[in-house]
């Protein structure tokens, strides 16, 4: 998608990091109605969902006709170790169908080992880290450094003093770039 061809346009490198989305949600996951009421929300979550089908397939990503929201801590953690090993994108974009795209729910060590399996890693270790928890410090750090630069949604842009908030054209991004000095190889 966008990022990959930015990366490869502009030879930088975008650093993934985790956000508490809706941390109390439970490990069973929970309607997205419910979800809205419990945070004080009042929302048509039908016209909400085809408002973002609409903005989806404008930037070409898959939405499907989802109705749960889950809980993204474990999958946050394995998308941390993929960064180490150099599929942190194709597990982003992975976790991003399957969670938007199919509505699975990517709490479930079944789920997230099918995520590094398409990623291109083994599911054997990817197990070990999930059942170690090995990335749980470095998805609290992330989540500090979140609460600290006000970050309030995803995904949120950084790049000097400038953000852009919210899935992106991929010319938004790029004016960022080229506004920024960053020039094309």
């Amino acid at each position: 998608g966008s990022i990959e061809k930015l990366e490869n346009k502009y030879d930088i490198h975008i650093k993934w990091r985790a956000f508490p989305l809706h941390p109390d949600t439970p490990e069973q996951g929970r309607t997205l109605e419910v979800l809205f009421k419990h945070k004080g929300i009042a929302v048509d979550v039908d016209k909400m969902m085809a408002h973002l089908k609409a903005t989806a397939a404008k930037l070409g990503l898959a939405l499907g006709d989802r109705k749960m929201t889950y809980n993204s801590r474990l999958a946050q953690e394995v998308g941390l170790w993929t960064e180490t090993k150099g599929h942190g994108h194709k597990c982003h974009m992975e976790a991003f169908k399957a969670y938007f795209g199919d509505g699975k729910n990517i709490a479930q060590t079944d789920v997230l080992l099918n995520l590094i399996e398409n990623s291109g890693l083994d599911p054997k270790e990817g197990k070990t880290i999930i059942e170690t928890r090995a990335f749980s410090d470095a998805v609290d750090s992330d989540w500090k450094l979140s609460r600290a630069k006000g970050v309030t949604a995803v995904p949120s842009f950084f790049f000097g003093l400038d953000r852009l908030v919210g899935a992106q054209p991929y010319a938004t991004l790029e004016k960022l770039l080229v506004k920024n000095g960053v020039k094309s190889i």
